[in-house]
């Protein structure tokens, strides 16, 4: 349910919705972003495609929902082709100009045990880190916490800035299943719901994604059109079945990745 009366925002032509300057973030931004644009347009290629479907989103009430590779690269990547599309670029990152007037107001989701201890990601937490403890894992065990109500807040706080990245799974393990918490706020907030599908940055930046792990691998961001979903009507496992297929993480994709693998491997004995 939402809680406007305890949830005010504070943003203001100075502060995002959580408070912080956007002077900083902008300084931040552009030190870390010309630094990590070096890696994703200079020395390793990124395939950026269907950034055409962002160009007439409204500026809040967004939220992307993506596949999970790395604790660290795919967020810095959004930014980077998310800011080049503010500044009129499509499907490209070639022209680094857009970091002196990147997005703002943009805010993704991550464990707080994965942002401990790394000062790179302390840094990248202040661009707009929703920091959740997870209710199903801690340090690798599986466990069980009630929902935290005041996590729930600060995403309806960050839908109601801007643009929220999620990912549903919660986890770097592919095909992993999603989390209902993430159907569960798609009903309620009712955002429109980007679907983006990731490959190829485990195998480029290791999991932490921190440095270049392999070089010479294609690595992909394709960005999708608007999920279409009946927010009255349509269930719970309903939503959550859009929102594996779209990801391409759903049981279908599955099979598919085995025949590939299958494939491949046929391919190198011959």
């Amino acid at each position: 349910m939402k809680q406007e009366s305890k949830n005010k925002l504070k943003k203001s032509i100075f502060k995002d919705g959580f408070g912080n300057i956007y002077f900083i973030k902008r300084i931040i931004v552009f030190v870390l972003g010309f630094y990590s644009y070096l890696r994703y347009n200079r020395f390793e290629k990124l395939i950026v495609s269907g950034t055409e479907n962002l160009s007439r989103l409204p500026q809040k009430n967004v939220m992307i929902i993506s596949n999970h590779q790395t604790y660290y690269a795919e967020v810095i990547v959004m930014y980077h082709v998310f800011s080049s599309l503010k500044n009129g670029f499509i499907n490209s990152l070639k022209n680094p100009v857009y970091l002196l007037n990147p997005i703002m107001d943009f805010y993704y989701v991550a464990a707080i045990e994965t942002m401990k201890n790394q000062i790179i990601l302390n840094l990248v937490s202040y661009f707009g880190a929703i920091k959740i403890n997870r209710i199903w894992r801690s340090a690798g065990v599986e466990i069980s916490r009630e929902l935290d109500q005041n996590a729930i807040n600060m995403i309806q706080r960050a839908l109601d800035s801007g643009w929220l990245i999620n990912f549903p799974q919660g986890t770097t393990k592919p095909f992993a299943p999603c989390r209902k918490g993430v159907a569960h706020i798609i009903k309620e907030f009712k955002p429109i719901v980007i679907p983006v599908v990731l490959d190829g940055f485990k195998k480029t930046f290791g999991q932490n994604g921190l440095f270049v792990n392999q070089k010479g691998i294609d690595y992909t961001i394709t960005i999708k059109s608007p999920l279409q979903i009946d927010y009255e009507n349509e269930s719970i496992d309903d939503i959550l079945g859009k929102v594996m297929d779209s990801i391409e993480q759903s049981e279908r994709f599955v099979k598919a990745s085995k025949i590939n693998v299958k494939s491949e491997n046929n391919f190198q004995s011959t």
